[in-house]
């Protein structure tokens, strides 16, 4: 662990930390996750079925709230409903969250992943364009976040059908301590507004533990790439997609205005990532201009993945502006996982 956080922190920047910090020992596992199911969408119930098998999810683990499917987007009030009954249900154990549907995927300006983890914030919406406010769990030491935190982290097993969700669900479960040889890419794409991130991506190098390497790379796609573990890129729509070969557990996302609407986007959809092969990722539901705040932190979510983290912990934890953001895949991923157990 020593070694890996000596490397990592080649690449961090001297901004997140006063103080280089210790990586933490990350031990969130399936036994610590609740799958929550709109019971007016019976592919809801189908892909929790199915997500408690892969990994290994007791009944009791899954929760039942009402939604409606007619449209992509609930109300506060729906939203109040909804969440205190579930609210209400889940035992304190219980330290993150799984929505098992697509749609809905916000409420009003908000996304649904965030407003299930941190709560409705009245006056986002009256104006996107501002800053948004900051989450106590970007960068976060903790391994625990409803016990230490009291949020709940929450992420969407989004797809379109069974077939989809099954393939998604497969890549996480298998992903589990696999500790893979992949390429991390970062792109600094010709579109320059949506490129607010280029200054954050890591430098070129390779990591030798975990032996991965890591490419920041001028240029609007990558094909033919049989390695891909992180993808992370600026740009309305993403092309070549389909020549990649994502591991089990990448992640990948691009950087726009409206990737995470997740059915009906003017843009790709944040859902494409994961139909090409990756395991998660993340876009924004309602415009947030180019803040890179509202945007995954490519340091920051590379260092806690590698170190362990789950998607759902990684993925949260790389964003310090996430209200208008929703986060889908498969929650339990965790390619880089060795000192812990799945189940406890």
């Amino acid at each position: 662990m020593k070694l890996l956080f000596g490397l990592i922190s080649l690449f961090l920047s001297a901004s997140l930390w006063a103080a280089p910090p210790k990586p933490p020992f990350y031990q969130l596992n399936a036994s610590q996750l609740a799958v929550v199911v709109n019971r007016n969408d019976p592919l809801s119930a189908e892909i929790a079925r199915y997500y408690a098998e892969k990994h290994g999810l007791k009944p009791e683990q899954i929760f039942q709230i009402s939604l409606p499917t007619d449209r992509s987007w609930i109300s506060e009030g729906e939203l109040a409903q909804a969440k205190a009954e579930l609210d209400t249900a889940l035992p304190a154990h219980i330290q993150a969250l799984a929505l098992a549907w697509t749609k809905p995927y916000r409420v009003n300006c908000l996304s649904i992943t965030y407003a299930f983890t941190l709560g409705y914030k009245e006056g986002i919406c009256q104006s996107t364009g501002k800053p948004t406010p900051a989450s106590p769990y970007f960068n976060h030491a903790s391994t625990q976040p409803f016990s230490d935190l009291g949020l709940r982290p929450s992420m969407m097993l989004a797809a379109n059908n069974l077939a989809e969700a099954k393939k998604l669900i497969d890549r996480g479960s298998e992903a589990w301590g696999s500790f893979p040889r992949g390429t991390a890419y970062y792109l600094t794409t010709s579109d320059k507004t949506r490129s607010a991130r280029a200054p954050l991506f890591p430098p070129t190098q390779t990591v030798e533990r975990p032996a991965i390497k890591i490419e920041n790379l001028h240029g609007d796609v990558i094909s033919h790439k049989k390695d891909v573990l992180i993808y992370q890129t600026g740009l309305t729509k993403v092309d070549k997609l389909e020549t990649l070969q994502f591991l089990p557990g990448a992640l990948a996302d691009h950087l726009t205005s409206f990737g995470g609407m997740l059915t009906d986007s003017s843009q790709m959809s944040s859902l494409k990532w994961l139909e090409a092969g990756a395991t998660a990722s993340y876009g924004t539901v309602s415009e947030p201009y180019s803040y890179p705040q509202k945007f995954p932190h490519p340091q920051v979510l590379l260092y806690h993945y590698l170190a362990g983290a789950t998607a759902v912990e990684a993925y949260w934890k790389s964003v310090e502006w996430p209200a208008q953001g929703v986060f889908i895949g498969d929650p339990l991923a965790a390619p880089f996982r060795s000192l812990s157990p799945r189940k406890q």
